[in-house]
């Protein structure tokens, strides 16, 4: 039996980035010409399904993979590899049946959850997204396991194979289906009259009204087929290349402990992680249904405001009177996808954290444990803080790049994306902060934090986007200040917990200059190369990425931003770390 595969904290992170990397990439080949395709209100009805799915499946998982990354990590630190095997074989039961639990409800709740929401006709692709609670919940044990081990790859793997699939049979079969049936209305109208779906229609706006849940049911069948296929790669890899332990280990290791016993340390630990994405969830859900339901009381109440405040937007977008809220709703949606980015990439900081800190803390390993910490948050702040103000500083130039077709929505969504692009650093470090509190064992903290910022977030919602005059500009405020709280209070008890006293010049003031430098270096790029020399927007975008990226750069090392330890964590970090320690350019 071959030995294992290890990585270390920033290896296995580097995996998963490069794979989050790839996935964004093909995310975005696909969402974006999605877009582009059925405009942002029909991409309104894919957005609306996710909203509904991501809830039930973060409940449906949460604190799973966690409890099996950690106790995996801790029982083969302590040579217990018994215990290791039976904690994989008794998570893919328990998986197993929360994810077709989770399925079911989903497709219970699909159609009284579209009406609740406002859009009837959303049930369509929530019904065919809800095997995906199944299939993802399957692939998590797998995940977890793997990942306790520090073998990040098999998860990178996966998730590449998940968003390949979603891109080639998704797009493809949207595109034809999309095509198929607006040929089919434009053949059979009579004066622009017909009937789509059964639905009678007086023109192709109302056609392509009706049409839009179907399409995105089609978008979504290839969202299905890709976790399916991504679970089949992991059961296969595991059947072929089994627990990766060698024949010695096996031999030395005590016998494993029941299943029972097993089981409840598995529940002991998922169950605050668990609860507190329920809250986080369930006020997800309420936030969606607030935004939804004050974006029209906005309109009722100060619809003329409204119709002012994006006449232009509107019109080109030749969007109806009773399109207009689900027009902003699709619009906040559209800029979600920027705005998750850079959060997905520092994700992976916290989930290569889990096994390394839960060893060091189970083992009392102090030097390790503060190490880590201080690394994590250091290294997703240098990622953060240039990416949110670039983002800030070329918010409408990155709009229409990413979504050429949809113009209109630019004035809509600029003010929103430079909101959060100036605060990305607090969405980039949330998840990682709270995975390295769950790591050593606090999960009650993220659970009160979790709760309080969600309650200020939908009380904001309630009065900041009922009000016509703010309306869907009030969700990245309420947004911003859910964060606030929620990290602010996490990384001081984590600080606290640990005994690490961060060092707040290396960890946040020096990225934070070079960031700034990163920021108004990009705009001044793109003023002059656009302004000035008329290079054109997408040239001009990509110009001032790639100078605010080089002066972020130089500016880091030139205030030695970047410290010895964090590259010694890296493959060749080592030799980096002497060149640059050479020069002085080491913090």
């Amino acid at each position: 039996m071959a030995e294992r595969k290890k990585q270390n904290l920033l290896t296995g992170a580097g995996v998963l980035a490069i794979a989050t990397v790839f996935v964004k990439i093909i995310g975005a080949l696909y969402k974006i010409p999605l877009t582009n395709l059925i405009t942002v209100e029909g991409y309104a009805y894919f957005t609306g399904a996710y909203a509904i799915y991501n809830p039930l499946y973060a409940m449906s998982m949460a604190g799973l993979p966690v409890a099996v990354s950690k106790l995996v990590s801790q029982n083969v630190e302590l040579g217990k590899i018994r215990d290791a095997q039976r904690i994989f074989s008794v998570a893919r039961k328990l998986f197993l049946m929360v994810g077709l639990f989770g399925t079911v409800i989903l497709a219970a709740i699909a159609v009284p959850c579209s009406r609740l929401v406002g859009s009837p006709q959303n049930y369509i692709s929530m019904l065919v997204i809800a095997p995906c609670i199944l299939f993802c919940c399957s692939m998590s044990s797998f995940r977890g396991y793997y990942e306790g081990l520090n073998n990040m790859t098999p998860t990178g793997i996966s998730q590449v194979i998940e968003a390949g699939v979603k891109l080639l049979f998704g797009l493809a079969a949207t595109y034809y289906m999309f095509n198929r049936w607006l040929g089919q209305y434009r053949a059979n109208a009579v004066d622009g009259a017909a009937k789509v779906f059964g639905v009678e229609v007086k023109n192709e706006a109302e056609a392509l009204s009706v049409m839009y849940p179907y399409v995105s049911a089609v978008a979504i069948a290839g969202v299905t087929l890709g976790s399916l296929l991504g679970l089949v790669y992991l059961f296969i890899r595991y059947k072929r290349k089994g627990f990766g332990f060698t024949r010695e280990e096996l031999v030395n290791s005590p016998p494993a402990q029941s299943d029972k016993i097993i089981r409840k340390d598995i529940i002991r630990i998922a169950a605050p992680v668990a609860l507190s994405s329920f809250i986080l969830n369930i006020s997800n859900i309420i936030d969606d249904i607030t935004i939804r339901t004050r974006l029209a009381h906005a309109f009722k109440v100060g619809g003329d405001i409204i119709k002012g405040m994006y006449a232009s937007s509107f019109e080109a977008a030749q969007t109806l009177d009773s399109g207009i809220a689900n027009y902003l709703y699709g619009t906040h949606g559209s800029i979600i996808n920027i705005k998750n980015l850079i959060p997905t990439i520092t994700l992976t900081l916290g989930i290569s954290a889990i096994p390394v800190l839960s060893k060091a803390w189970a083992t009392n390993n102090s030097k390790d444990v503060k190490s880590t910490v201080e690394s994590v948050l250091r290294v997703a702040m240098m990622i953060a803080l240039p990416a949110g103000f670039g983002i800030a500083a070329l918010s409408e130039p990155i709009l229409k790049l990413m979504y050429p077709r949809q113009s209109d929505m630019v004035p809509v969504a600029a003010p929103m994306l430079v909101v959060y692009g100036l605060f990305l650093f607090l969405f980039c470090i949330a998840s990682p902060v709270t995975n390295m509190l769950q790591a050593i064992g606090r999960t009650d903290i993220p659970l009160k934090t979790v709760a309080i910022g969600s309650v200020v977030k939908i009380v904001l919602n309630f009065i900041l986007i009922g009000n016509p005059k703010i309306n869907i500009h009030g969700a990245p405020i309420s947004t911003t200040c859910c964060y606030i709280i929620m990290v602010g209070i996490n990384i001081i008890s984590l600080a606290k917990i640990t005994n690490t006293k961060i060092n707040y010049v290396s960890v946040f003031l020096r990225p934070f200059i070079a960031a700034a430098v990163c920021g108004a270096t990009a705009f001044g790029a793109y003023y002059i190369t656009n302004g000035k020399l008329g290079l054109g927007n997408t040239i001009s975008t990509l110009i001032s990425i790639i100078v605010g990226a080089g002066f972020y750069a130089v500016i880091l090392l030139l205030i030695k931003g970047i410290a010895k330890d964090d590259l010694e964590m890296i493959p060749k970090g080592e030799k980096i770390a002497k060149i640059l320690e050479k020069f002085k350019l080491l913090g």
